[in-house]
């Protein structure tokens, strides 16, 4: 226990990235008051929910968007290897509550499962030859194989390369050591285990309507109970914002400096699902291709099988489209609501360089079946209509900011930290990879909040986290010592 005066703290919202931060600060200063606040009547049902991801422990196993070629030809691993330690220290920490009894039964949450990545085409195998050999020197992609050949393919994707033309050129490469999560069971089991704790405060069906600072610094939210529309108001010394898309208005309820500017472009997801056991069977495997000319990451196409519960399915996608809805269980003015004197010429700027991407969103939504189907059909060339389904996903919001004040917005992809000046408001923006990795970014949300703890916070992160501050790209030995523990307790 450190010897931090004790806080008050409130995070809204309870994914993953709210049942993470809770956990860690319960585990690095338990006397603590945390409270935490949830609109839906469960936690992990929004962006979290099995349903609403593809579910992918994004490693870079799989994933070439995170691999780019430089002009010269070589090729970028910066990215695939940030990500790749980040979801070390994800696993490591699940491990850790595994073995301290915290939460159980890991399979209902992380299996197995073989990372693939697909191609067809002379210039994109070039690029996965060259990917393949650029990662290979690393630890964590030793295990990576590269085949070209038919035969070694109709090994590892059967579905895939069945009923393919024999003159198509195809390759692919493969890590056994992938996974499959469910986030939202891992979210309800995180949850679960912070339930009755001394100093904890869960409420659920609790929609927080506004933020604002008290004459002694403090935050006062107002809280809406909607099972019986009683009006709470309480005060927190820190605020944690991780309402996924509903971050973004209430970020801009706080009024901090941070927000101005801010805004988002939501994009909803759709999945073709196969339930047909006779053909799930068949596909052991995620297997990721590239993603569109001028798309956003969530777009890149791949085809997975899915553990959710007690069902298992294939599933192939993303769709995307364009709806007003910040959450799926939103409402169809959120948008709207965002659109602010301050932010008008940022997010204009940002839709006018990002025609393209506004056009496939639009071309997206008016898809048909038959369209969705077609596309399919190049991963899967036998796939039958009658075998497959389209459900709705969930919502990811593309954080538009401003550029160093000038009105030019960008489209920010992947996940953003805004922090307050006086470190009393974090909020987290933002899609993929995001869940995969929760634990790093709410560390950096810690360290970012609370630089006079961390210091004397550090040995037990360590504890929880062996590679907490190393490189395992450059510790070959301290990447395998780490991969044999959370192999072991998560039972992978």
């Amino acid at each position: 226990m450190t010897n931090t005066q004790q806080k008050n703290v409130m995070l809204i919202g309870a994914g993953i990235m709210s049942s993470t931060l809770a956990t860690l600060l319960n585990k690095l200063e338990p006397d603590w008051n945390i409270k935490i606040f949830e609109r839906l009547s469960e936690s992990g049902k929004e962006s979290s929910d099995g349903w609403n991801n593809a579910g992918t422990g994004h490693e870079a196993l799989c994933e070439l968007n995170y691999t780019v070629e430089r002009k010269d030809g070589s090729i970028d691993t910066s990215k695939a290897i940030e990500i790749n330690e980040q979801f070390q220290i994800s696993k490591q920490f699940w491990a850790h509550l595994v073995q301290n009894h915290e939460i159980t039964h890991p399979q209902e949450f992380i299996r197995s499962l073989p990372h693939i990545s697909f191609v067809n085409g002379e210039k994109n195998i070039e690029f996965l030859q060259k990917r393949f050999e650029a990662l290979s020197k690393y630890p964590a992609f030793q295990q990576m194989e590269f085949s070209d050949v038919p035969k070694k393919l109709m090994e590892w994707i059967p579905v895939m390369m069945k009923d393919r033309a024999t003159d198509e050129l195809v390759a692919a490469t493969k890590v056994s050591g992938g996974t499959d999560v469910n986030f939202g069971e891992l979210t309800r089991k995180m949850m679960a285990n912070l339930e009755g704790k001394e100093n904890i405060d869960i409420r659920y069906n609790s929609d927080v309507l506004d933020l604002h600072r008290t004459e002694d610094r403090a935050w006062e939210v107002k809280v809406q109970n909607d099972a019986d529309h009683t009006l709470e108001y309480h005060t927190a010394d820190f605020v944690f914002i991780g309402g996924g898309g509903g971050a973004i208005p209430l970020l801009q309820k706080t009024k901090i400096l941070e927000s101005k500017s801010i805004g988002g472009f939501p994009i909803s997801g759709e999945f073709l699902i196969c339930r047909n056991p006779e053909i799930v069977s068949q596909h052991e495997a995620k297997v990721y291709g590239k993603e569109p000319p001028g798309t956003p990451p969530m777009t890149v196409p791949h085809l997975d099988r899915r553990y959710l519960r007690d069902e298992t399915v294939l599933l192939f996608g993303p769709f995307a489209g364009f709806g007003p809805k910040l959450l799926k269980e939103g409402s169809n003015s959120d948008f709207f609501k965002t659109l602010k004197p301050n932010n008008m010429l940022t997010m204009l700027n940002a839709g006018v360089k990002n025609l393209p991407l506004i056009k496939y969103s639009v071309d997206q939504v008016l898809l048909s079946k038959k369209d969705r189907m077609d596309s399919l059909r190049t991963f899967m060339p036998d796939a039958k209509d009658q075998d497959w389904e389209l459900i709705v996903a969930g919502k990811r919001v593309q954080v538009i900011k401003d550029i160093e004040g000038t009105g030019k917005g960008i489209i920010q992809f992947g996940t953003e930290i805004v922090q307050s000046a006086d470190r009393s408001v974090a909020a987290l923006l933002g899609e993929s990879p995001g869940a995969s990795t929760s634990v790093a970014i709410m560390l950096d949300v810690l360290e970012q909040s609370f630089p006079a703890s961390i210091n004397e916070w550090e040995p037990k992160i360590k504890e929880m986290i062996p590679s907490y501050d190393q490189s395992l790209a450059k510790n070959e030995e301290l990447f395998k010592k780490v991969q044999d523990v959370t192999t072991r307790s998560l039972e992978l």
